[in-house]
């Protein structure tokens, strides 16, 4: 059995729309231990939004989103039938891996539009230094994930441009690993993969000025609510539907790689990713679909140059920790070049720097 091979589209369930979190009591009425996984903040975001108290334990993560965290937090619950995790990415991933270690379900309550993570059956695992460990892939899929439009308008807008990098990189990664394969090689499944991540595409080039001028107006538009189900199921679906072919390919590597350098973890893990397509793009070098997508980053205001995270040092040394990372032979630019070496993706790094 290899979870990784297996096409898992989901969530059990996903409701989105205003008001939802009214409903959260009965949501949660059939279970009888329900122990709350989040962070400070977003915890504190919750409560001034929902303006009731839960009647449950609540544990907070120390941000790592590692394995030994999310073991130390299921220590602490000791026994529940499920965990309510409240917060962002790494909050999502964290209650994830703690309802494992538990042998529990998960219902997932995003406070950030900024990833897949609410939805999926995945995990982004770190170390608890913050670099990058590994992809988990977890036995159950999230019980259920409540998406309440009028709560996620809190969103920071940085947050919400990086997830639509990290959403945009769906359709990328995938073309840049199927586009080598041949009609017989593509199954029922990774085809949907490709039309999922085609759509993906389609609405976020078109609707992300018109949701992000929603964000700050603080309106819900059918554009914002659009990009907002994009961000955090339709991602998901992908790889979900496509299986290892729609999941992580060149973008994601880079961001792995990136993670090594101290100075960016306070870049956010979607800018990380939408630098990593154009070092994909230009590794491929496909220019010209860099130079279709540029205006785009620079319009909603995603990073194309290191410097944008706090990278001063693009020299063979500086970037050796990343180029190490992204080429290694457990990670995904394999997906897109099984003999990738490191000093291939350093050239690709520089080619956009130069750009």
């Amino acid at each position: 059995m290899n979870l990784n091979d297996e096409v898992r589209p989901g969530g059990n369930r996903y409701v989105s729309g205003t008001e939802v979190l009214k409903d959260l009591p009965n949501y949660l009425a059939q279970f009888n231990q329900v122990a709350v996984v989040t962070g400070n903040k977003s915890y504190r975001v919750f409560n001034d939004f929902y303006q009731k108290e839960l009647d449950f334990p609540v544990y907070r993560y120390e941000g790592s989103a590692s394995y030994e965290n999310a073991q130390e937090i299921a220590d602490q619950i000791g026994q529940a039938d499920v965990i309510l995790g409240i917060g962002g990415g790494r909050v999502m991933d964290t209650a994830k891996l703690t309802a494992e270690n538990l042998n529990c379900d998960v219902v997932l309550i995003p406070t950030l539009i900024s990833n897949c993570a609410p939805f999926t059956p995945i995990t982004a695992v770190y170390y608890p230094n913050r670099t990058f460990r590994c992809m988990g892939f977890q036995n159950r899929a999230p019980y259920l994930t409540l998406v309440d439009w009028e709560f996620l308008l809190k969103t920071p807008v940085d947050y919400f441009v990086a997830g639509i990098g990290d959403t945009l990189a769906k359709w990328y990664e995938i073309t840049g690993i199927t586009d080598t394969l041949n009609a017989d090689q593509k199954t029922a499944y990774t085809r949907l993969g490709i039309a999922c991540a085609k759509e993906i595409a389609a609405i976020l080039l078109e609707d992300s000025q018109n949701a992000i001028q929603s964000l700050e107006q603080q309106e819900i538009s059918p554009a914002f609510t659009r990009v907002t189900d994009t961000i955090i199921a339709l991602a998901g679906e992908t790889g979900g539907f496509a299986v290892s072919y729609g999941r992580s390919a060149g973008a994601h590597a880079v961001h792995d790689g990136l993670s090594y350098l101290e100075n960016t973890h306070e870049a956010l893990h979607g800018e990380k990713v939408a630098y990593g397509i154009l070092v994909q793009l230009a590794y491929t070098h496909d220019f010209d679909k860099i130079t279709e997508v540029y205006p785009f980053y620079e319009m909603i205001g995603l990073p194309t140059k290191l410097a944008q995270m706090n990278v001063t040092d693009i020299s063979e040394e500086g970037l050796a920790p990343v180029v190490k990372q992204a080429a290694a032979e457990d990670d995904t630019f394999r997906m897109i070049d099984p003999a990738v070496t490191e000093e291939e993706i350093f050239a690709a790094i520089q080619a956009v720097e130069a750009l």
